[in-house]
């Protein structure tokens, strides 16, 4: 590897673990994930030194690393947008949505939750399916409304920049006032001790409402999301009766996530 030339910055960045690791966890964050090879080379450093840097980040419960790369951990001052999510493990998000999809059976009315993976459910359901689909998403309910066989009911509320979904109490309460059958929701983090998590309280509510309002309710998160835990807890692994994810996700790990009460897929 030839060391990048020294510019004053990244002669810095090669001696100052701090600012590095910090400068790590901003590429992690502004990308979705980064490299160990590339960002070694990036930076001039070693892998190895990437490799440590990377521990340090995880232990802190910054990032996650696997395979060679690492994601950033959101948490209740970072949360990644759609644009980055759609950037992020896209073949896997594809095949889990497409799984989900199959659940659907004698369903006639379903809840699709914010994020990038919940709107690829939505958009991978037959046009000829009737359906009505009760939503927080602006991007679902879009998607959805011109379709002649659904009937969409966009929940009310303050609108999230990040995720173009609504929230607060004006969303909970209408919650209140359906049975759906079946729930696809997803989380920032799934844990065996921790349960379903996001960042953000407004959001954990609506997510507490929908599980709280259907009858079947269905986890979809790529394998990145498992073993990680953020701030709001709005629902125990148990509560959900089937976990889609990638095949990413090791098969010890999924069947503790079995043992502690749900079914898993791995797609």
């Amino acid at each position: 590897m030839q060391p990048e030339k020294d510019d004053g910055g990244s002669h810095v960045l090669r001696t100052s673990a701090r600012l590095r690791q910090r400068h790590i966890l901003t590429l992690a964050r502004q990308r979705g994930s980064v490299n160990v090879s590339l960002t070694s080379q990036e930076i001039g450093v070693s892998v190895e030194t990437i490799r440590r840097d990377l521990a340090v980040l995880e232990r802190q419960g910054l990032i996650r690393r696997e395979y060679g790369s690492a994601f950033p951990v959101e948490s209740v001052a970072f949360e990644t947008d759609l644009d980055r999510r759609s950037q992020t493990l896209l073949a896997e998000k594809r095949r889990i949505a497409d799984f989900a999809v199959e659940q659907l059976n004698d369903a006639e009315s379903i809840f699709v939750d914010e994020g990038l993976l919940p709107s690829l459910v939505a958009r991978g359901i037959p046009v000829e399916r009737r359906l009505t689909v009760v939503t927080a998403s602006l991007p679902v309910a879009i998607d959805l409304a011109t379709r002649p066989h659904c009937t969409v009911i966009m929940l009310g509320g303050r609108v999230r920049g990040k995720t173009l979904a609504t929230v607060d109490k004006w969303v909970v309460g209408m919650m209140a006032e359906f049975a759906i059958d079946l729930a696809f929701v997803g989380a920032n983090g799934l844990s065996i001790a921790n349960g379903a998590t996001t960042p953000d309280p407004a959001v954990s509510a609506v997510k507490a409402a929908a599980m709280r309002a259907s009858r079947r309710r269905v986890f979809v998160g790529a394998h990145n999301k498992f073993g990680a835990a953020t701030f709001s807890k709005f629902a125990d692994v148990r509560d959900f009766d089937l976990l889609i994810t990638d095949t990413g996700l090791p098969r010890r790990i999924a069947y503790d996530f079995a043992a502690a009460g749900t079914e898993v897929q791995r797609v």
